[in-house]
């Protein structure tokens, strides 16, 4: 019992040795087991070393390819945050844009309405009378009260009601 007590102690400290030795290389180089028992306990050890390294090399396969995923997930995020800071940029451009639309209808419907009022009240009335009363009522609230007012008398009785109605409609919109 001590001889594989010590024989397990010595197999023990010669691991680096032992863990490329196969059997065939022990029973080459006339290794002396005084037991089968020894024998069978240094294959047992060998068996286990082997599943132990192969466990090893598939884990440091597995490791490197988590490490090779991990930096293309890492590449993507960069490409991702990338492509996200374009898409706010384009966002501010696109809002900034957005706001001078109105600031520029605005300044084209404020035109058009000194165009009506320098027309005779008639022919304006009959120009805004066909025009959508969005804008009809834009060009009028753009528009002098008195050059309105002879337009609105100039245009049909249901039209004028209309309008009127859009008009207070939108400013209290």
């Amino acid at each position: 019992m001590k001889k594989t007590a010590l024989f397990l102690v010595t197999l023990f400290w010669t691991t680096n040795f032992l863990t490329t030795l196969p059997y065939s290389f022990a029973k080459s180089q006339n290794i002396q087991f005084s037991s089968v028992e020894e024998r069978r306990l240094f294959e047992e050890i060998q068996e286990e070393r082997e599943k132990i390294r192969r466990k090893h090399n598939d884990l440091d396969l597995r490791e490197k390819e988590l490490k090779s995923l991990e930096k293309n997930v890492d590449k993507k995020l960069a490409e991702l945050d990338k492509r996200l800071a374009e898409l706010q940029k384009t966002q501010k451009k696109l809002e900034a844009l957005l706001a001078e639309i109105p600031a520029e209808e605005k300044k084209r419907t404020q035109d058009l309405a000194k165009i009506y009022e320098k027309m005779l009240p008639q022919k304006a009335a009959l120009v805004i009378s066909g025009l959508e009363p969005k804008l009809a009522t834009a060009l009028l609230g753009a528009m002098k009260t008195k050059a309105a007012a002879k337009i609105l008398d100039e245009i049909s009785r249901q039209k004028a009601t209309e309008l009127s109605t859009t008009f207070s409609t939108i400013q209290r919109e």
